[in-house]
């Protein structure tokens, strides 16, 4: 538990975002993943953005520097997890990846009819495809050229990338 270090922090229920302001407020680097959620409202599809973990946000300390006792009392803050009386470190590899995947999502969300994307994963590895439309919350449609002719194929969001 040596210089900076990841830490999650439980906050309390409904209140994590007043948390992540009240935290940020007081200088202290927060992280709260977000992903976008399809929901239905008023009979049209929209994609809102959640908590990827609800009631939970990642904030970044120095063991020795920084001072740590306001933020079990600041609003919104149930604790910060701990087994054994002490604060578990994060690995920083976690938050770079949840950093990328909530990014890499949030271009995947942009994507309208008619776009050209690229399957980045899977036998289909490298090719070029056109996206359709969304196939529930972790799948797309997409129209794909094999043998010379369209086939339509549901995909893992995460597999294809957009291409500028």
């Amino acid at each position: 538990m040596e210089g900076r270090a990841w830490y999650l922090v439980q906050c309390k229920p409904g209140e994590t975002q007043r948390a992540l302001e009240n935290l940020e407020n007081q200088c202290y680097e927060c992280y709260l993943p977000m992903i976008g959620v399809e929901r239905i409202r008023n009979r049209k599809r929209r994609v809102i953005a959640e908590p990827l973990f609800p009631g939970y946000l990642f904030i970044h300390l120095d063991q020795w520097e920084d001072n740590w006792q306001p933020i079990r009392s600041t609003r919104g803050v149930s604790r910060l997890v701990a087994f054994g009386g002490l604060p578990i470190s994060v690995d920083q590899e976690l938050i770079d990846l949840l950093k990328q995947r909530c990014i890499q999502q949030a271009i995947v969300e942009a994507l309208k009819p008619g776009e050209r994307v690229m399957v980045t994963e899977g036998p289909f590895s490298g090719l070029n495809a056109v996206f359709e439309a969304y196939d529930g919350e972790e799948r797309v449609m997409i129209l794909l050229n094999i043998l010379h002719a369209q086939q339509r194929l549901s995909i893992p969001i995460s597999s294809i990338a957009k291409i500028h």
